[in-house]
């Protein structure tokens, strides 16, 4: 005997899955267009539901942008400060596991996209720069700086000034990310592997911090 046909609407049987379907479709829209070129009809169309349907779950582009940061961004450092929190091996082990999911989650993807994003259009929404300062720089300068400060406590690591060795770290990693995705496509620079790069750096630095053991 057949099974009778789910009648239900779209939207009704994947409840579950609107919310996240939209924020898809925003990060598609902010990374391609930019936050104020990005509509929320746009957003919509995208999603495959009505711009009504958007503004059950946010309430304008602000909160919508906001979301897609916080569930993509502010998440994967959520969950790199819970691995740091319960690891318990050398800290030059795990400063190199914090920078390599940090490029390989965040910088490596199109999420670099909303990066690109604040750096070329922050100035011109304040509210927003405050925001990713507060939910995505500070934390992710604070998580590299706890692992330094760890260093230097367990003697792993020689005196240095944390935040200005975060700063340090940051600059490069930023400046790669925007090597791959926005000036390597569109010039003749020689490739650059982002990997041996990242290597290179992580080494480059742990030579400079490790302590030479007894």
């Amino acid at each position: 005997m057949q099974a009778p046909q789910d009648t239900k609407p779209r939207w009704e049987r994947r409840k579950d899955a609107r919310p996240q379907e939209l924020l898809a479709a925003a990060l598609d829209q902010f990374v391609e267009r930019g936050y104020a070129a990005t509509r929320l009809e746009d957003v919509a169309r995208r999603a495959g539901v009505s711009k009504g349907t958007l503004y059950l779950y946010f309430a304008n582009k602000e909160e919508l942008f906001k979301a897609v940061v916080r569930e993509n961004i502010v998440h994967a450092i959520g969950e790199a400060e819970q691995d740091a929190a319960v690891f318990d091996g050398p800290s030059s082990v795990l400063l190199r596991a914090i920078l390599m999911k940090w490029w390989d989650q965040i910088c490596a993807t199109q999420l670099a996209g909303i990066t690109k994003l604040m750096l070329a259009e922050g100035n011109n929404f304040p509210e927003l720069a405050q925001f990713y300062n507060e939910e995505v720089v500070a934390r992710g300068n604070g998580l590299i700086a706890s692992v330094l400060v760890r260093g230097i406590g367990r003697g792993e690591f020689r005196p240095v000034d944390p935040a200005v060795m975060t700063q340090v770290l940051v600059a490069p990693v930023l400046m790669l990310m925007m090597w791959t995705h926005s000036f390597m496509p569109t010039c003749e620079m020689p490739p650059i592997d982002p990997h041996t790069f990242m290597d290179t750096l992580i080494g480059v630095t742990l030579s400079g911090l490790e302590v030479a053991q007894p």
